[in-house]
Order: structure tokens, then C-alpha cells, then sequence
């Protein structure tokens, strides 16, 4: 009786140390896996998300509107006459190349790498626009 009872509870505790055990395999597997290009698991790329360029509008609202919408770092904000009359005063040309190149506290392009010259410059004059 005692034998029997000690190969039960044997089982019993090899079985939920193995259901222990896959749940920490389960916690500690990889959230995703790595899939090089050539392999038979590389999918086609992504297609873009838009087909053409975005507005300036949408990019303030995207981009933008992070550091001008509340005027961080002396960022001119966004509808404000009294901080972006000097600067529009200055010509679009020169707003575009501190836009596009960087200037003071702003990094170039506002840090929107996927953002082409033409955005920027878009969402640039929106913004001057704005504040007349």
C-alpha cells in the first residue's frame, strides 16, 4: 500500500513539474523571431502606407505637432503670429533649410526620417500659413 502510494504521488509530481516547466518555457520564449532576407520565411516588403506624398496638415498633425504644438524647447507654436512673424519675415526659403537641415533646438526634418523634402516644406508653409 505505502509502494503504491509513493509511485502516485510520484507521478502526480513529475506531471505538474512538467506542466512547471512548460509554463516557464512559455514566459521565457522569444516574442518574435528573426527572418533574414533570402530565407524562405522573408515575406514581400510592405507596401507603403500611403501612395503619395502627405499633406502639410497631416504631417504637422503627425510630426509636427509634438514641439510646435505647445512650443517646446522655443519651438514656434502652431497658429501663434507673435512667434512665427519674425520668422516668416526671414522668406520661405530659409524657414524650409533650418526645417530641412536643422536649426537651433530643432533636429533636421524634425526627426521624420520617412518625411520627403516636399513634406517638410509642406508642413512648413502650413504652419506659417496658419499664423497670419
Amino acid at each position: 500500500m505505502v509502494a503504491s502510494l509513493v509511485a502516485v504521488s510520484g507521478v502526480a509530481f513529475s506531471e505538474s513539474e512538467a506542466k512547471a516547466a512548460d509554463t516557464v518555457k512559455e514566459r521565457i520564449a522569444p516574442v518574435g523571431k528573426t527572418c533574414m532576407s533570402g530565407d524562405s520565411c522573408a515575406a514581400a516588403p510592405a507596401a507603403p502606407a500611403s501612395a503619395g506624398p502627405r499633406s502639410g496638415k497631416d504631417l504637422f498633425g503627425a510630426v509636427c505637432t509634438n514641439c510646435h504644438g505647445t512650443g517646446v524647447l522655443g519651438a514656434p507654436k502652431f497658429g501663434n503670429a507673435g512667434d512665427w512673424g519674425p520668422r516668416a519675415a526671414k522668406g520661405l526659403d530659409t524657414l524650409y533649410t533650418h526645417a530641412l537641415g536643422g536649426f537651433n533646438s530643432m533636429p533636421p526634418k524634425g526627426t521624420c526620417a520617412t518625411c520627403s523634402d516636399d513634406e517638410i516644406k509642406s508642413a512648413v508653409k502650413y504652419m506659417v500659413e496658419s499664423s497670419k
